[in-house]
């Protein structure tokens, strides 16, 4: 028997409730790719950190077929790639200490995965060679591993540039211990969007490159100047907002003269969950004529901060709590430096929502960034010095679109090395004048302030042009992991190394 739970993106808190009564179910494996090979990237004790996390005993089994489609966008369609006829992919939802079994059937003509982004998953199912192969064309494999944290994830591949198309989808881990001071759930899904309606990814990427049509023969590099028509500069993300203008910009997959609609009562509390699977936008979301409480920044509990915007850079993820007004209000995320909008609306009574270009004044209000929130003292990391010490250099350059770290572009990059239990200070030094928003696999960072104090729990954090970002987290899950920039043309220009436990 398999646990459901409804395949929306809006849930009361009743039916919250209800969801939370998890069917155990089994999987069977039908025409699967090969396991992955422990032995070749040493993880021979990571069944010893899975059997020590908590179990409930129940699984949760899901289905995805990655193929070619066409999607509404809301009276646009869109021929692209993706987890079915909507989108964003179905929701995944399961409790802590639950297991997944997510079987990825590839219906495609190239390999792909699927990398749950946030969770400190078992290495071998995470989604990302060399630690899980890729399910190649006609495969089908599945996903098997518990989730030890509650929080707001989503899932993505892991394959060169098509986490720009359709195939995403948001997950949710329930804590059922948490109090849940809300009555009802918005999960928010940003989204910058162009496959079947402007360039596909792969021109994109070939123009960024200096390989397309675009490319200017002797400048390397600046065929990325006509897709970058439309992308100017953000005083929030210290100078140039992004390499790429989208046609489009989503919430939850429509456009903004066809926006969701979320209803609810006047006064109701309803906790957002904002995700931005966006690949080179960061978005600035506010809700007209409501200030947010922020309350957990990618899956960890921060100390409840009043905002009247937040901004959320690609892979990052806020969850925040509203309180419901009378009437019909835009919920807008505005492309960060960039030209367009996406919009929702949040109706609690009779009214029209504004015109689709509208800017809520809470926009120039007080915009939440990750330096203004500090974890929960149960979220934060003991005390103590590090072990070891690890520096990422962020470098390259948009002339020649040669983004690395440490001078060296992915797969030639050195892997950094830590063992196991230690605690390890993590520094993100940008040299480049990019913003880069930096992920970590199978692990969260602390923030730590240059006055030493400790801000939120994180896996993925802005670093600015010139700028560095401290942090220290504890290496409790062995394996291989990515560390990577969440600019899916960045990492795909190399962007991208790892971080090896030694055996």
């Amino acid at each position: 028997m398999t646990r459901r739970t409804p395949n929306r993106l809006q849930l009361s808190r009743r039916e919250l409730l209800a969801a939370s009564a998890t069917i155990a179910g089994g999987i069977v494996l039908s025409g699967c790719a090969r396991a992955p090979d422990s032995s070749a990237t040493g993880q021979a004790d990571i069944g010893t950190v899975e059997a020590a996390r908590p179990h409930t005993g129940r699984t949760v089994t899901t289905t995805l077929t990655a193929q070619p489609g066409i999607l509404d966008l809301g009276g646009t369609r869109a021929s692209t790639l993706a987890y079915g006829t909507d989108l964003p992919g179905p929701l995944i939802r399961a409790d802590v200490g639950d297991e997944l079994a997510i079987t990825l059937v590839n219906r495609l003509t190239r390999p792909t995965s699927l990398h749950c982004h946030g969770i400190a998953l078992r290495n071998d199912m995470d989604g990302a060679t060399p630690a899980t192969p890729n399910v190649e064309p006609g495969r089908d494999f599945t996903y098997r591993f518990s989730v030890p944290h509650p929080g707001t994830y989503w899932a993505h591949p892991h394959t060169g540039v098509d986490a720009d198309t359709g195939l995403y989808l948001p997950l949710i881990v329930d804590d059922p211990a948490e109090p849940g001071d809300y009555d009802a759930e918005w999960i928010v899904v940003l989204d910058d969007w162009t496959d079947g309606i402007g360039k596909t990814p792969e021109q994109i990427w070939l123009d960024l490159s200096g390989e397309g049509s675009g490319a200017h023969d002797d400048m390397p590099g600046m065929g990325a100047m006509p897709t970058m028509e439309g992308v100017g500069t953000s005083t929030l993300l210290g100078g140039d907002a992004g390499d790429v203008n989208y046609p489009y910009y989503l919430i939850n997959g429509r456009i903004p003269a066809a926006p969701t609609v979320f209803t609810a009562k006047p006064g109701q509390r309803i906790r957002l969950r904002i995700i931005n699977a966006g690949s080179d936008t960061a978005f600035r979301v506010a809700l007209t004529g409501h200030a947010m409480t922020v309350t957990h920044t990618d899956g960890y509990p921060v100390v409840p901060a009043e905002v009247d915007a937040v901004l959320l850079g690609m892979g990052e993820r806020y969850d925040a709590i509203v309180t419901a007004g009378d009437g019909v209000f835009a919920l807008v995320a505005m492309p960060e430096g960039k030209n367009g909008v996406a919009r929702a609306l949040l109706s609690t009574g009779a009214g029209s929502g504004p015109d689709a270009g509208y800017q809520p004044p809470e926009m120039a209000g007080r915009v939440g960034t990750a330096a203004m929130f500090v974890a929960t003292e149960a979220a934060s990391f003991p005390a103590g010095a590090p072990d070891t010490a690890l520096t990422a250099e962020l470098t390259g350059s948009m002339m020649t679109y040669d983004w690395s770290i440490n001078g060296v572009t992915f797969p030639d990059a050195q892997p950094m090395t830590v063992q196991q239990g230690q605690r390890v200070s993590l520094t993100f030094r940008n040299s480049t004048t990019m913003w880069h928003p930096m992920h970590l696999h199978g692990h969260t960072f602390q923030i730590v302030r240059p006055d030493g104090s400790l801000g939120p729990r994180k896996d993925t954090a802005i670093v600015l042009p010139k700028q560095t970002v401290s942090t220290t987290f504890v290496a409790d899950n062995p394996g291989v992991w990515m560390m990577h920039c969440h600019n899916t043309y960045h990492q795909e220009a190399g962007m991208m190394t790892s971080v090896d436990y030694a055996t």
